[in-house]
């Protein structure tokens, strides 16, 4: 008999809703801030057809963003909507949906949802195209920054508060085999700048802006060709001998010329918490650190071990890096007051995940100044998602605010959206909301005010 494959990113809460679910006025336990106007979106892979499970990726799969509707205390409505893709298209049986799709590719937007230039966006990295949403999460098209987006973009762009500008680096395999390209969109919504970055084939997952530099990570998670000609739909495996560097680009460089590549230990990041310069020149950056992706588990990030959290210290001048374990324990999906990106910065919000699939996912807040964690424990098999700072009104301290995520229990198979005080985590949830659904577990989203993207009318 063939072997049968366990693919755990394809059981308990990794397997997929088949449901889109529309559903109106929620109950409320304790009390929404009023001043929470707007949306919390979170977008992940939901795949829409069967799939190989000896083949499957967590990181694939049609796009599905998850969205609560908040209102002067009340919480309006949950709706969960695929993201329009060639794949969607031909499941559904209907046309391909509009805009631009300059690699060809079939699959759709499906790691993070935000709003900025008073859109909606869903966004992928590898080469998709941003896929813009109507406010309450459908399709609209395709939408390469209303036609000045030269090819591929990013699953996580960088906002500069002080600009109003987006940050990207871009890559796409099998089109750009010899770079990536950094790419910064103006707050208009439209493509200011691009500059073209010669380097190798690899996963180049998020990235980090100071006032200064566009900072890219180059790391040894890179194509394996033989996968790749052998049609694997995820060829990205483990590759040491590639070594490890990040490139300091100057946000003002018209050519990457001038790029200072510093040499880091071996390992892989996904995600930085933030990034900024120091008034010697130096850059800090705080981000969490695997040893080794894609190399024992090349169906998903969790197989190899967890990641740190770090500070690297980049010596542009000696071309040097100094890194400092922050804390040794497993974090991920970090996060901070976004008003202070690119700027020296005290508070950061990562998730503690567990070593294995069933157990709960803590919150954990980092004082940066003095070491110290405050974590919060959801409960026996509660497992959160990546928390999003929300500033409260008016506030000064730059912990005075809100953490909002999805909460999953593992046991009932169910879902909640939860709002904590990012002041005091023992308060417990200042509100909570139970949902419709189980929510699968997914990657990123933000809130939306809506000051920022107005409802619909």
């Amino acid at each position: 008999m063939p072997e049968t494959i366990t693919n755990h990113y394809l059981t308990g809460n990794f397997r997929p809703v088949a449901a889109e679910v529309t559903a109106d006025h929620l109950t409320v336990v304790g009390q929404l801030p009023a001043e929470l106007s707007g949306r919390y979106l979170r977008n992940g892979p939901n795949p829409i057809a069967e799939v190989d499970a000896a083949n499957h990726h967590w990181f694939l799969g049609s796009g599905m963003v998850h969205g609560i509707r908040l209102h002067e205390g009340r919480a309006e409505w949950y709706r969960n909507r695929y993201v329009g893709s060639v794949e969607v298209s031909a499941v559904r049986g209907v046309d391909d949906i509009p805009g631009r799709n300059w690699n060809d590719s079939a699959g759709g937007p499906n790691t993070n949802v935000g709003g900025f230039a008073g859109t909606t966006w869903a966004m992928v990295e590898a080469g998709g195209c941003p896929v813009e949403l109507t406010y309450e999460l459908e399709t609209v098209a395709r939408n390469d920054f209303f036609g000045t987006l030269p090819g591929a973009f990013s699953a996580h762009p960088k906002f500069d508060p002080a600009t109003g500008e987006l940050h990207a680096m871009t890559y796409a395999w099998g089109q750009w085999i010899d770079h990536a390209q950094y790419v910064v969109v103006g707050p208009d919504g439209r493509v200011t700048k691009t500059v073209d970055v010669p380097m190798g084939m690899t996963m180049l997952h998020d990235m980090s802006i100071t006032e200064t530099y566009a900072v890219i990570y180059d790391q040894p998670c890179t194509v394996d060709l033989d996968l790749a000609f052998g049609g694997s739909p995820f060829p990205f495996r483990w590759n040491p001998s590639y070594g490890n560097r990040v490139g300091l680009l100057r946000r003002d460089a018209v050519t990457a010329d001038d790029i200072v590549w510093i040499e880091v230990p071996v390992g892989y990041a996904f995600h930085p918490m933030n990034a900024y310069d120091t008034p010697d020149g130096r850059v800090v950056i705080d981000l969490c650190n695997y040893d080794r992706m894609f190399d024992r588990d090349v169906h998903g990030p969790f197989g190899d071990g967890l990641p740190r959290l770090e500070r690297w210290e980049l010596d542009p001048a000696a071309q040097r890096a100094t890194i400092t374990v922050l804390d040794d324990r497993p974090n991920e999906f970090p996060r901070h007051r976004g008003s202070l990106s690119t700027q020296p910065y005290r508070y950061g919000y990562t998730v503690r995940p567990a070593t294995d699939h069933t157990s709960g996912w803590s919150t954990v807040k980092h004082d940066l100044e003095t070491g110290a964690c405050a974590e919060f424990d959801h409960g026996e098999g509660r497992a959160a998602g990546e928390s999003v700072f929300v500033a409260r009104d008016g506030s000064t301290a730059e912990d005075d605010g809100w953490l909002l995520t999805f909460v999953h229990d593992l046991g009932r198979d169910t879902a909640e959206f939860v709002v904590m005080d990012a002041q005091d985590l023992d308060r417990g949830y200042v509100a909570s909301v139970e949902l419709p659904q189980r929510i699968p577990f997914g990657f990123h989203g933000n809130w939306v005010g809506d000051a920022s993207v107005a409802p619909s009318t």
